[in-house]
């Protein structure tokens, strides 16, 4: 996983090379999943399960990670060790973002501290379906009222969209940059649930 992470960055990162003999329009074209067709067909069934999924609100595809998040959150909550869940999930990454940061000083870029959290982490984007990207900021909408609104109903969560992201996610990203050796500025809370990640000198 830090690995291919690694190498994605670079690719991203790096000029793109063209070949001298440019032959690749009499290639075969390909999808990029050749010999994964079976798992393609099977994560698209799930895909279109949970969309056509409307009762007793609509799902999105990152429901279920959605929920296992709000579930974890609450316990903490719950027992009063919020605090102790972010610096455990801090502690859970270190390894992954001490190869980042190897990185991010080899290359002399910060911008791959950004680009490591948001970008190339199936942990964001499966979570956050769209994030913008800009140098050296990445904004994002709080993908949690939804179900949030929708669990309250029935007494499963007693969590505030604001009290996550005070809570849980500013001091995570906050642990991450100094974990990758770089300082963030993340928003305040916004009632749109508008939210940005900022690289500062």
């Amino acid at each position: 996983m830090v690995k291919s992470l690694e190498n994605n960055i670079a690719e991203q990162l790096s000029p793109r090379r063209t070949s001298a003999k440019q032959h690749h329009y009499a290639q075969a074209m390909k999808s990029g999943f050749e010999g994964r067709e079976e798992e393609l067909g099977r994560a698209m069934s799930v895909i279109f399960k949970t969309m056509k999924n409307t009762m007793p609100y609509v799902h999105q595809i990152n429901d279920a990670l959605i929920k296992a998040w709000l579930v974890s959150m609450q316990f903490a909550k719950n027992r009063g060790e919020l605090d102790a869940f972010v610096t455990h999930d801090i502690e859970t990454m270190a390894p992954i973002n001490r190869r980042l940061k190897k990185v991010i000083e080899k290359a002399g870029d910060k911008e791959i501290a950004l680009i490591g959290i948001f970008d190339h982490t199936a942990c964001h984007y499966q979570l956050v379906l769209e994030t913008e990207s800009e140098p050296g900021k990445r904004t994002w909408t709080s993908p949690f009222k939804t179900v949030l609104e929708a669990s309250k109903k029935i007494g499963q969560f007693d969590l505030t969209e604001q009290e996550i992201h005070e809570c849980w996610t500013v001091p995570r990203l906050m642990g991450y940059a100094e974990a990758l050796g770089v300082k963030f500025k993340v928003s305040p809370w916004n009632e749109d649930g508008v939210l940005t990640c900022e690289l500062v000198d």
